[in-house]
């Protein structure tokens, strides 16, 4: 649900409560003679009544202020990077179990990646080093 319509729906509603415990207060203020005795009906429904009145008003007028905005762009969709392109013979590290492409972002840079030889390894699935 968009939040203009939390905003409007609450508004309304904080309204109308409002005005159901400004009703109420009356009621019970009217039939009391003495003020001494209306006090408890003042504190107890029309004060709240009446600031739940202006929450309403205020939450209602935030709905109409509200900048009418373009729904929001889907995100883009993530575009799949290329395994890396070097034909170079395979590289390991040192107790690994996969076989890197020398540019491999996993092994490039690391100066004890040795060449895989005849091990029996997996390759890596950043850079495939070979089709599985």
């Amino acid at each position: 649900m968009p939040r203009s319509r939390i905003l409007l729906w609450g508004g309304v509603a904080a309204a109308a409560g409002g005005a159901v415990l400004c009703v109420l207060g009356w009621y019970g203020i009217s039939g009391e003679r003495f003020a001494e005795r209306q006090l408890p009906y003042l504190a107890s429904c029309t004060v709240p009544g009446a600031a739940l009145i202006v929450a309403g008003a205020v939450l209602i007028a935030a709905t109409l202020l509200l900048p009418v905005s373009a729904p929001e762009p889907a995100p883009p969709e993530p575009e799949e990077t290329p395994p890396p392109s070097s034909d170079g013979p395979c590289l390991r590290v040192p107790g690994g179990t996969l076989a890197h492409r020398p540019d491999c972002p996993l092994v490039a840079g690391k100066a004890e990646a040795t060449l895989v030889g005849d091990a029996p390894l997996d390759p890596c699935p950043v850079c495939e080093p070979w089709p599985r």
